[in-house]
């Protein structure tokens, strides 16, 4: 993809809409959706790289209810001829043809490879790469088997819906009691990842959500790893330029007011 002089490439990850109540991420939404419409003016491309709801399944004609502002913000991106693009996370990799079928938004199971002016992008969410974390690994053959997902779209939506959101929830991350901490390179999974993955492939940046964390970290010469953080306590966000990525922190007006006011 070449990438237009002055415009730029987006990427955002881990909004967790919906949790820990509805009511209480929708000032979160608000503000996403917000974004959304200030980088519409010079995006040449939008990465949103998973969880972007707390839960997500798709029924053969029902998806869970509300979040009706992102959507339709992503409509309207999409109809005006701005790509968007979306890599299924840990909380909602049930996707299954909504997002392309009304949102014309393709949807990746897996990380992939992009180039954008010469530069080369490894992008994914990020969930159950790298070493250790096996229990989980070991959930999420449970959670995309086939079968298994037979068996849950047979529970009423009102049932399947309100059971996968308690269990979700539960997630300490988003009710607030648990914060996430850098655990050094040496420990940080996606770090290992990239060092591995660049020992076959060059990349210049690894992309990555699911750690909640801000983070730029070099991973090797002239290659970087780039965690985007999220739209939960940080609302970070990652640019490309079409020469150089940065992370950003999006501040609403409302929020530098307040600041200067201080």
């Amino acid at each position: 993809m070449k990438i237009p002089e002055g415009k730029k490439i987006y990427f955002a990850s881990d909004n967790h809409l919906g949790a820990p109540t509805r009511a209480k991420s929708l000032d979160r939404e608000v503000k996403f959706v917000k974004w959304l419409d200030e980088v519409k003016k010079d995006a040449a491309a939008i990465f949103l790289l998973g969880d972007l709801f707390d839960f997500w399944f798709e029924y053969k004609t029902v998806v869970p209810k509300g979040f009706t502002r992102t959507l339709g913000k992503l409509a309207e991106i999409t109809d005006s001829g701005i790509p968007v693009y979306y890599f299924v996370g840990n909380h909602d990799l049930w996707m299954s043809g909504y997002f392309e079928e009304e949102l014309n938004i393709p949807v990746y199971h897996k990380p992939q490879e992009f180039t954008f002016n010469d530069i080369r992008f490894f992008i994914g969410h990020g969930d159950g790469l790298g070493p250790g974390d096996k229990g989980y690994k070991r959930m999420k053959k449970v959670f995309t088997n086939p079968f298994a997902k037979w068996l849950f779209r047979w529970l009423h939506p009102d049932l399947g819906v309100k059971l996968a959101q308690y269990l979700s929830v539960k997630n300490k991350l988003i009710s607030g009691d648990e914060d996430v901490k850098f655990l050094g390179e040496e420990n940080e999974w996606l770090v290992q990842y990239s060092k591995r993955k660049l020992e076959s492939r060059h990349y210049d940046y690894f992309v990555f959500g699911h750690r909640h964390l801000p983070l730029t970290i070099d991973v090797g010469p002239n290659s970087k790893y780039v965690n985007l953080g999220d739209w939960i306590g940080y609302f970070t966000y990652g640019v490309f330029d079409g020469h150089q990525l940065s992370l950003e922190k999006y501040e609403t007006e409302k929020t530098q007011n307040n600041s200067t006011e201080t």
